[in-house]
């Protein structure tokens, strides 16, 4: 998994930079100042070269935190999360399903009705909405109380034709994709925010908890019967599709994995005990860091300014919320070497002005 996650993003940052110093070798007249930018772009691909053998060296450095991970609390820089998801979907299910959806830039509704094996997703409907800067980095209590009026919005749409009757109340599925400590497969303690999140009155408290809150005040007659991290929800829709599926990888506004150990592996929660003998475990590797890995200087400066130095190096290597500064930062050096710097192209020291979309 961590050969997939660095050869794909270092891949991807360094076209996008080999790209930028074209379009800045069209406004270059001297071969000396083109040569200082192609000096550029060099030292950017040697800077983030990853041969088969270093891909090795990042792949065991992942294994043995791993281990580590798995054998006490606090023991590396992968948590290495319960989730107490021990079984997942087969795609036997039937009925109709909520699930919301916590992510980095947006934030998503959504309703599923499964028609079992024969029929498999009979019918979807999405809403999708992107995340208020301010409420970011307000107060927790602002951010669930417009989760919750967003929800039964949602809720409401579904008009005479629901097959919901009065007084049934829906279950909600709530995909949080935070460091979350799980307590139950409902409920989990806020470790803290990534992705540009900072609401310190969260940390610390029952995310499902402030979701119902939020919703028995404006009357909305929901439970949340699940809490889980973005990848064990993608593990849950490949094992849906396809049961020989173990392991799952984020790599959107933030990155993420998540697998399935075997109980008896997991020595810190010793006597755990599952139907499946199995557990999901929620990596967090966003926070994994090995002197092996291609840092560049362009890394080192992001790390240095951002809220949360020294912390998730490596989702801030790979992910798409960072690879467009990472860009950005090498363009501005490009113009510098090159000398165009000029007014129009000020908006570039701007943090974060570019953004790297996956597709």
């Amino acid at each position: 998994m961590g050969k997939l996650g660095v050869g794909i993003a270092v891949g991807c940052a360094v076209a996008s930079c080999a790209i930028a110093a074209i379009l800045v070798g069209r406004r270059v007249r001297s071969k000396r100042k083109w040569n200082r930018v192609v000096g550029v772009l060099r030292e950017v691909e040697e800077g983030c070269e990853t041969s088969v053998g270093r891909l090795r060296q990042v792949v065991d450095a992942m294994a043995v935190e791993m281990h580590a991970g798995l054998a006490s609390e606090g023991g590396s820089k992968l948590k290495m999360l319960l989730t107490f998801v021990d079984a997942l979907p087969d795609g036997s299910e039937k009925g109709t399903y909520y699930a919301l959806d916590l992510g980095g830039t947006n934030f998503r509704v959504l309703r599923v009705h499964l028609g079992g094996i024969s029929h498999g997703i009979v019918e979807q409907t999405v809403d999708r909405q992107p995340i208020p800067q301010n409420l970011m980095t307000g107060r927790s209590e602002e951010l669930f109380d417009f989760i919750a009026s967003s929800l039964k919005k949602f809720v409401e749409s579904e008009g005479e034709d629901s097959d919901f009757t009065a007084g049934k109340s829906r279950e909600l599925g709530f995909t949080f994709s935070f460091p979350v400590k799980q307590t139950s497969v409902s409920s989990g303690i806020l470790i803290k925010w990534t992705k540009g999140f900072s609401i310190r009155d969260m940390v610390g408290k029952d995310v499902s908890e402030c979701l119902q809150i939020a919703m028995a005040k404006i009357g909305l007659d929901m439970r949340v019967a699940a809490l889980i991290n973005d990848s064990v929800g993608t593990l849950a829709v490949g094992h849906y599709h396809d049961p020989d599926t173990v392991a799952a990888i984020i790599i959107g506004t933030g990155t993420n994995a998540c697998y399935v150990e075997r109980t008896d592996a997991i020595i810190k929660s010793q006597g755990l005990l599952t139907s499946s003998g199995g557990m999901v475990i929620n990596m967090e590797w966003g926070n994994f860091w090995s002197s092996h890995l291609p840092r560049t200087s362009y890394d080192i400066e992001l790390d240095a300014e951002s809220p949360n130095p020294n912390d998730q190096g490596f989702e801030k290597m790979i992910s798409g919320m960072y690879l467009g500064d990472i860009v950005r930062r090498v363009i501005l050096k490009m113009l510098e070497e090159a000398d165009l710097l000029e007014p129009a192209s000020t908006k570039l020291t701007m943090p974060f002005i570019l953004r790297f979309v996956w597709c």
